[in-house]
């Protein structure tokens, strides 16, 4: 695996991170059925993002949901600014809306400078939504439901999740993801 492939990087934060630390407990069955698209994004600004962003909006929208159930769009060269990259999906959610998708198809998002407000940079707690490269998530709706009433109580995967990387530690975080 190459140390600078966008996409080698990406599945290796999945699977260390998102699913090894169960950050995630519903990306485990959709990763090992090989429902995941992961699509490299060459967009150098954000019109062409938008644009590659519509496009795979109608693919998942179209596409056979027992063979793709969900798509990570990595984009390593746009968008590497967090605040640009919060800003944008304010867009993000409009095309969704815009498209009718309302309800089908929702985006989740990660950075490598996520932050949530109110928590200073360092904070361990916004690592759950820290990836290799910006990327946007798009999730059906129908297979976020179904994930979440299986789920006994779907609420404290918040909670712990944050004492999970608590417990990890910035050190222990750039050490899970090192090759």
């Amino acid at each position: 695996m190459s140390g600078d492939d966008p996409i080698a990087l990406t599945r290796r934060w999945l699977e260390r991170a998102v699913i090894g630390l169960n950050l995630c407990p519903f990306a485990k069955a959709v990763y090992v059925k090989e429902q995941v698209r992961f699509v490299l994004s060459e967009a150098r600004d954000s019109d062409a993002l938008y644009q590659q962003l519509h496009a795979e909006l109608l693919w998942l929208r179209d596409a056979d949901p027992q063979q793709t159930d969900t798509t990570l769009i990595v984009h390593p060269h746009v968008l590497t600014d967090f605040l640009d990259y919060n800003d944008f999906l304010d867009l993000a959610d409009g095309l969704v809306a815009e498209l009718g998708l309302e309800g089908e198809i929702q985006i989740a998002s990660f950075h490598p400078d996520y932050q949530f407000a109110g928590t200073a940079r360092d904070d361990v707690g916004n690592c759950t939504n820290r990836s290799p490269y910006p990327t946007l998530h798009l999730l059906r709706e129908a297979s976020v439901e179904r994930a979440v009433a299986a789920f006994p109580d779907p609420d404290a995967i918040v909670t712990r999740n944050i004492a999970t990387l608590e417990r990890l530690g910035n050190e222990g975080w750039r050490a899970l993801l090192k090759s």
